[in-house]
């Protein structure tokens, strides 16, 4: 096998002329597309999903434009135009910005792998320019805001440890700056919490972050009041009904109480990570610390954070200064 494998490396030319003969049905090509994100780009279950749905609307986009989208091949011929009037399309259906750039994303993706894997070569997609987005800063939580939010749960008509669940979850989100995802994957081996967390975020990267004693104070009131018994391998945060917390129940949860407490709309989970970094910096903390923390890949991701003070402390001086 190793010397077949030897001699196919030893002749590209070869081994291009048989990739082009394969010419599988486009729904094969894509469940082995599907297979390649998870399995070699470990990409999320999100993003593969979000992926095969732009590449289901595509393809009815092409058979509804009377080109017939049934095996690779028949991608190989298409043209810019045919790009752009799907994205338009999509524009026309209601598709933001962010959309239309992953949109092109995935089809980018999607060309490049049939290139590796059947010798399909279509330039016109590579040229292909996505919509510029106007860069949006972070809506952060005012840290009273915070204060306010956790009085609202503790004194929500809920058992007491939902309560308790619920600012610990919160607190996760504020105090360590974890993505949501991130703090529904703690499991009760983390418990007690150590001096710091070894947390694997996006594109399976590891950090460090440091347990602020209000976070294990939080975390240890959940787990003396949570009514089940749990395996160290169990997701920490438990549903009331014994089932892993899902996100989906975090931020609608989180939704009702802020309405309660008078926090804005954009107080989302994500908020509260924004939040976090937010005020680490406006209080003096050092920007490739802050994106350690985060596990931002790029300190420009950071960066968008030092603006949100920035732009606060404008407002004061507009508000306070004589000659503003």
């Amino acid at each position: 096998m190793q010397a077949k494998q030897d001699k196919m490396k030893a002749h590209p030319k070869r081994v291009k002329e048989t990739l082009s003969s394969v010419d599988p049905s486009i729904m094969d090509a894509v469940c082995a597309f599907e297979q390649s994100l998870r399995a070699e780009r470990r990409l999320s279950e999100n993003t593969v999903r979000n992926y095969a749905l732009t590449l289901d609307r595509f393809i009815s986009f092409l058979r509804a434009n009377g080109i017939a989208a049934e095996t690779v091949r028949s991608l190989e011929p298409l043209e810019a135009r045919q790009f752009r009037g799907f994205l338009a399309s999509r524009r026309e259906d209601g598709a933001g910005v962010a959309t239309l750039k992953l949109d092109l994303s995935a089809l980018r993706t999607f060309f490049k792998f049939l290139n590796q894997r059947y010798a399909i070569e279509n330039d016109a997609i590579s040229v292909m320019r996505g919509p510029r987005a106007k860069p949006q800063l972070p809506r952060p939580v005012k840290a009273a805001q915070i204060d306010d939010l956790i009085n609202v749960v503790l004194e929500a008509d809920k058992p007491a440890w939902i309560r308790a669940r619920d600012i610990a979850v919160f607190l996760c989100l504020y105090g360590l700056g974890l993505r949501i995802s991130e703090a529904l994957s703690l499991t009760w081996r983390e418990v007690p919490l150590p001096a710091s967390l070894s947390i694997v975020g996006k594109g399976s990267k590891p950090r460090l972050v440091p347990v602020l004693p209000a976070v294990r104070q939080a975390i240890d009131e959940y787990t003396d009041l949570c009514p089940y018994a749990a395996k160290k391998a169990d997701p920490l945060f438990f549903s009331n009904r014994g089932k892993p917390l899902s996100a989906r129940v975090v931020q609608r949860d989180l939704k009702a109480y802020g309405a309660i407490a008078g926090l804005p709309p954009s107080a989302t989970p994500h908020a509260l990570r924004h939040s976090f970094a937010t005020h680490l910096l406006a209080n003096g903390g050092d920007l490739r610390s802050v994106q350690e923390l985060l596990g931002h890949k790029s300190i420009s991701a950071t960066q968008r954070y030092t603006k949100v003070d920035e732009d606060a402390m404008l407002a004061v001086y507009d508000k306070a200064h004589p000659r503003a």
